[in-house]
């Protein structure tokens, strides 16, 4: 008969499953452990990124603070460079007005010096004509202004003898200025009326200063000696001068440029104190 071994009991059993429950048990706390290490080392770096990401926006927040002060100062500044701006511009502005005035008081005076002019030759046009059949034009006024009277009108070539049938023009020129200077508004912006003696280029330039000032006051006395008003009440207003050959109106080297440089000229200077009044009143307004 074969023998049989017994069976296990209960309580041998129960000794051979509790090792193996405790490693079970050791295994899955270790897991634990590892999972709540590895939950923690995540939640550190978590946190030292979160640190970072905060200290990047404070940085970012006192830069933008920064940007934002500098906008206000830039802000600051081009309202005040504005406002400088727009004060120059006012003076600019204020100095274009005030030049325009003194630019259009300047230009009256011109323009009364050329009305003068004009009204002196349309007084000679008057009483003699445009011109003559022997010696062209008499009178234009040339572009600095200055009347021009053809010298072969009233002188032989070289000659300061005032010819015989010049004097009829001469007479006419003395009532025509004295008519002029009749008129109050205009004696009162005339310093002085000057007759020009002017020669041509050839010829010593000793011989061509005599000429030319013989001429201006042989044409002078004359306009006295024919006119006695005009002498007597108006003489302080004239005066005679020479230029020889140094301002021609024609430069050629032709005689009809000479004929033309030979000549008596008129010219009327308008007092300096209009001027300067113009001038002061403008500083004055000028000034501080």
């Amino acid at each position: 008969m074969r023998y049989r071994r017994p069976l296990l009991s209960d309580s041998d059993g129960t000794r051979e499953i509790w090792p193996a429950f405790t490693d079970v048990m050791s295994t899955m706390a270790l897991i634990m452990f590892v999972l709540v290490l590895l939950a923690y080392v995540r939640n550190l770096i978590s946190e030292k990124r979160l640190e970072d990401f905060r200290q990047r926006i404070a940085a970012s927040e006192r830069q933008l603070r920064s940007v934002q002060a500098e906008v206000r100062a830039g802000k600051a500044e081009l309202e005040a460079s504005q406002s400088r701006l727009r004060a120059q511009q006012a003076v600019v502005a204020d100095s274009n007005r005030q030049l325009g005035n003194l630019r259009t008081q300047l230009q009256s005076i011109a323009v009364l010096r050329v009305s003068v002019l004009d009204k002196l030759k349309r007084a000679i046009e008057a009483q003699l004509g445009r011109t003559s059949p022997s010696s062209g034009q008499l009178a234009t006024i040339g572009n600095n202004g200055d009347i021009a009277v053809n010298e072969s009108l009233v002188f032989e070539y070289n000659s300061y003898a005032i010819k015989k049938q010049a004097k009829p023009f001469l007479d006419s020129l003395a009532r025509a200025l004295g008519t002029l200077l009749d008129d109050a508004d205009v004696r009162e912006n005339i310093d002085t009326i000057v007759i020009q003696g002017h020669t041509d280029e050839r010829g010593s330039a000793s011989f061509n200063w005599d000429l030319s000032a013989k001429r201006a006051t042989a044409v002078l006395d004359y306009l006295f000696q024919t006119n006695k008003t005009l002498a007597d009440t108006y003489g302080s207003y004239f005066a005679a001068s020479a230029y020889s050959k140094f301002r021609p109106i024609n430069p050629a080297k032709v005689e009809a440029a000479y004929q033309q440089n030979r000549r008596i000229e008129i010219s009327v200077i308008p007092k300096d104190a209009s001027v300067r009044k113009v001038i002061e009143d403008y500083m004055q307004s000028t000034s501080p």
